[in-house]
């Protein structure tokens, strides 16, 4: 099965796979790139990846393809009885091909298995057509809005960004 739990070893690969699927000029041969977005290349590091992944009630599920190659990953995080979807990410050389909706399979089992009753998430409001994409995944818009967190390291935003939450139930 191309879907896993992530590891250790695998932090370098998954940084490298989240920078190139949303910043620099990298991530414009997909449709999820925020590059117009923000000022920087970087979307996270290696040290806060490290710190997630060893995090209680937090793992990363990754898609590797025939060559071992890692192309997807998501971070999810049980909080009580529901499960945070995050750092979703799809190389921009592989999207299309239906790795999205497969990790989104394998979050959806996981909440089950953690005895989750809803997946929720954060999109930045202005990505109209990621969050349309998660909306033709069963997601729904619940209302709220929360300010975007910036963190310089991770880019400056070229425009005032607000969060919006998304959340299916399972």
């Amino acid at each position: 099965m191309p879907i896993s739990f992530a590891e250790g070893k695998d932090i370098c690969s998954m940084v490298t796979l989240m920078d190139s699927a949303y910043r620099g000029e990298s991530s414009k041969q997909g449709w999820t790139s925020e590059a117009d977005l923000f000022i920087g290349n970087k979307r996270t590091d290696e040290a806060t990846i490290s710190k997630l992944i060893t995090q209680p009630g937090s793992v990363f599920l990754k898609y590797t393809n025939e060559d071992g190659i890692i192309q997807g990953c998501v971070y999810l995080h049980k909080k009580e009885s529901r499960l945070y979807l995050g750092m979703f990410s799809v190389s921009p050389a592989a999207q299309g091909k239906g790795i999205g909706k497969k990790l989104l399979a394998a979050a959806d089992e996981h909440a089950k298995a953690q005895n989750c009753s809803s997946i929720y998430m954060t999109v930045i409001t202005v990505r109209e057509e990621l969050i349309a994409w998660y909306e033709k995944n069963g997601y729904r818009r619940t209302g709220k809005v929360l300010p975007f967190p910036v963190d310089e390291r991770f880019g400056i935003p070229t425009q005032p960004l607000e969060m919006m939450v998304l959340e299916k139930y399972v």
